[in-house]
């Protein structure tokens, strides 16, 4: 205490001075408007930059696990790319047909880029908005994933808004198939966990193993084949005991989804419709 004391005897003059020259600046910008709105100019200047450069951090941190998202999932797509075309030249000898097959499959599709405004998890029946509409080219009943998964149906179209019914809710039905095995089903949400939902009605005769991946089949004309949807966790009884239910961990983070894709579908809803119209014919013969 006394070599405290002391210290403050000995300074006590810049203590003074720096208390008096506090209470000048107060003064000074407090009760002159010419200096105050310089000293309020001045602040928010530093505290903008102090706002952008924490903002930046963040982007750069953020962006760097997306970038790390991509490259493993591109280094994943190439290993199956160049799996796929090995077996596919040892079955046909010609890789040039197999490149033409390629492009003719992907020219079918356009992809829609779009960010997700608004989402839910927690209701039985969630919804989720997208920035794009109607004058993006966006249509009811079109597709939607990300580039983990499957998302959803958009439901309704607005001109620069969609709403979308995710695989998160009570009436979401998409036909999907145990990739390798052909078995297929449809996906069903029941609440709960918004990584798990459910695949019936896949037959008894099945084969499959857990931990098999399961993919849209494409046998509607929302989704092409082969979107993944999840993992095989459990298998289960139907109720009726004629077919199996499938517990599936999604692919799809919908907590964290910020960015998807509509897909426009438009040359697979013109393939079903004319094998509905042969059906159809066969039907009234």
């Amino acid at each position: 205490m006394r070599n405290l004391l002391a210290f403050l005897d000995k300074y006590n003059h810049w203590f003074l001075f720096v208390l008096l020259e506090v209470v000048s600046a107060v003064l000074l910008f407090r009760y002159n408007s010419y200096q105050g709105s310089v000293w309020f100019s001045s602040a928010n200047v530093v505290a903008g930059k102090v706002y952008e450069l924490n903002a930046y951090a963040e982007s750069f941190f953020a962006l760097t696990k997306v970038n790390q998202e991509l490259t493993k999932r591109n280094l994943i797509l190439e290993q199956q790319l160049v799996v796929l075309q090995g077996l596919h030249v040892k079955t046909s000898a010609d890789s040039s047909r197999m490149y033409m097959e390629q492009q003719q499959l992907l020219s079918r599709f356009k992809l829609y880029p779009a960010k997700v405004v608004s989402n839910s998890l927690d209701k039985r029946d969630n919804f989720i908005t997208i920035d794009k509409g109607a004058a993006d080219g966006i249509r009811k009943d079109m597709g939607v994933a990300c580039g983990s998964g499957v998302v959803g149906v958009v439901y309704m179209v607005s001109q620069h808004y969609s709403v979308v019914i995710p695989v998160l809710n009570s009436h979401s039905n998409i036909s999907c198939m145990i990739r390798g095995r052909g078995y297929f089903g449809y996906l069903h949400w029941t609440g709960g966990s918004p990584e798990l939902a459910y695949v019936d009605d896949i037959p008894r005769h099945a084969r499959f193993a857990l931990g098999m991946n399961v993919v849209t089949s494409g046998y509607s004309s929302i989704f092409p084949p082969g979107i993944m949807v999840g993992k095989i966790l459990h298998v289960f009884n139907s109720p009726n005991g004629l077919s199996y239910r499938l517990q599936v961990k999604l692919a799809t983070d919908f907590g964290n989804l910020r960015d998807v894709c509509v897909i426009d579908n438009t040359g697979m809803e013109e393939r079903l419709g004319v094998m509905n119209a042969v059906q159809d014919s066969l039907k009234e013969r």
